[in-house]
């Protein structure tokens, strides 16, 4: 059976390469874009679908309400600049992008879901949003991240162990947000959010994941 795979941000950096893999799998995938331009060019060179939506924007999310998708990758993130109490719109852009945005589609999607008896749920998160890590995240970020771990954790809880909802840190990687300093390679970054994408029925839930392996959120 073939599976569909929505991914937010699929249109560069880890999205792009989760995408990918999903893609090399069999699986069908539809990137989504806030730059019309940037999104259809990705798609036409991955050959998978895409669509414009704005996380931040709840009225370009109205689309995905009763669509199919098995698997639903929440990539999409923003990096602000400067503190919150500096830049508070900084603090609104993160919790619509990072946290709000995935909710809904969370909200659209797993019923579909559920009925189907199959689901997975990746929510791309960081250690910078992590309590055990000191929370380290940058203005907002990290606050942000926090804040998508405890949805992913409390909606392990409401649903059925056929729809798996798991948080994924990638580590610092080379991406336009990451710099080119960073120590990991995209494709590195994405092997762990595409393994949660397409774990086996024994697979874990409500669960905080680094390089594969369980880390405390």
């Amino acid at each position: 059976m073939s599976r569909a795979a929505l991914v937010t941000g699929g249109n560069r950096g880890i999205g792009r390469a989760i995408a990918a893999g999903l893609l090399a799998q069999g699986v069908d995938v539809t990137l989504t874009a806030r730059d019309p331009e940037a999104g259809a060019a990705a798609a036409a060179e991955l050959g998978c679908a895409w669509t414009e939506a704005d996380l931040a924007r709840p009225d370009t999310l109205a689309q995905f309400e009763w669509a199919a998708f098995d698997i639903l990758v929440n990539n999409a993130g923003v990096l602000p600049k400067g503190g919150m109490l500096a830049n508070p719109d900084g603090f609104f852009d993160c919790m619509a992008v990072m946290v709000d945005g995935p909710f809904r589609l969370i909200h659209a999607l797993a019923p579909g879901m559920v009925a189907r008896g199959y689901g997975r749920i990746v929510n791309l998160s960081s250690g910078w949003g992590a309590f055990a890590e000191g929370l380290e995240g940058p203005g907002a970020y990290g606050t942000a991240k926090a804040a998508l771990n405890a949805l992913t954790l409390a909606l392990s809880r409401e649903l059925p162990d056929t729809v798996k909802i798991n948080a994924a840190c990638p580590g610092w990687v080379r991406t336009r947000m990451g710099g080119a300093g960073a120590p990991t390679g995209i494709a590195d970054g994405a092997d762990t959010p595409l393994w949660l994408a397409t774990l086996p029925q024994d697979g874990p839930t409500g669960g905080f994941f680094r390089r594969r392996k369980p880390i405390p959120w």
